[in-house]
């Protein structure tokens, strides 16, 4: 115990290994019993923060019923973004383990070059006081991304079980995204599947584009209303989740986003800041307990202004 009881400012865990789990490994069992993901736990197994009756082991040591387990749990690693109260956050929904917020356009999703601050990890820091962490650093585990300039629905993990269960669906794709776009031009047929891989641009580095060798990127849309003869109001379900997907789809197909100036043409923009690309419903499965939980968001203000002024 002397090595654990060093570590004064670290919460000490002990169970007892119950009937039923003989023979199963250590950092999978621990991983059934606590709030951690298994890659965390096997990280602590590795820095020897886990005793098992009172021994170091390895992460694939087999458990017995009646054995002893204690965890050194260290404290959180404080994040680098600091919180910021300042930047508006549109929650729909928050419990203690997921929070879902519609983001709003303009709004960089984690900080980087050229945006240290000022970014939805700044304010989801702000706003919530029961951050558990990720991988032991005090921060919102995010799960997926909206571009800087698309609007829509988002669902952050507060700690690290309820991030891995999350990520686990998307790359599973049991996550259910449908967008909405106004587009140049009306999409015919009305209605079907574009299936075409999408890689770096190999003329242009900062854009996306269909490459053959690609990764698999498959989007079905919908012609929901068209827009006079120049326009149309395009609904997307996503079925992988490739970085710029829907705007790279749309626009080779040839009806590119309105106000998208990275894929789109330079012409109106109808009083909108970025492209016409809105998250507008989001399903999964609660990630602790398996709930199905399903939400919807309105477009912003911006895009509606400029899909009626389509019309006329």
């Amino acid at each position: 115990m002397e090595e654990l009881e060093a570590y004064e400012s670290s919460e000490i865990l002990e169970l007892a290994v119950a009937e039923g789990y003989e023979g199963l490994r250590l950092d999978q069992y621990l991983a059934g019993q606590l709030d951690y993901s298994r890659s965390l736990i096997q990280d602590w197994i590795k820095g020897g923060r886990v005793m098992l009756d009172f021994r170091q082991v390895k992460a694939s040591s087999k458990v017995k019923p009646g054995q002893q387990v204690l965890i050194e749990v260290p404290p959180l690693t404080p994040a680098d973004p600091l919180p910021d109260d300042s930047i508006p956050l549109n929650v729909v929904y928050e419990d203690e383990h997921i929070l879902v917020i519609n983001k709003q356009r303009g709004l960089v999703v984690h900080p980087g070059i050229g945006n240290p601050d000022g970014t939805l990890v700044n304010a989801l820091l702000a706003h919530a006081a029961d951050w558990a962490g990720i991988r032991g650093v005090l921060k919102p585990g995010i799960v997926h991304r909206l571009d800087k300039n698309t609007s829509g629905l988002m669902v952050c993990a507060k700690h690290d079980q309820a991030c891995v269960g999350l990520q686990n669906q998307f790359r599973d794709r049991e996550v259910h995204k449908v967008y909405r776009a106004l587009v140049w031009g009306v999409p015919h047929p009305k209605r079907g599947r574009i299936h075409q891989p999408i890689a770096r641009n190999p003329r242009d580095r900062i854009k996306m584009a269909v490459v053959a060798g690609g990764k698999t990127a498959i989007s079905d849309y919908d012609v929901l209303e068209e827009l006079g003869s120049n326009h149309a109001l395009v609904e997307i379900l996503l079925h992988t989740g490739r970085t710029h997907q829907i705007r790279v789809h749309l626009a080779w197909l040839g009806y590119p986003i309105v106000a998208d100036t990275l894929y789109g043409r330079p012409r109106q923009t109808y009083g909108l800041s970025g492209q016409a690309l809105h998250c507008c419903r989001l399903g999964f499965a609660h990630p602790v307990g398996g709930k199905p939980m399903e939400f919807e968001a309105e477009p912003p203000e911006d895009f509606q202004n400029a899909q009626r002024a389509m019309k006329s």
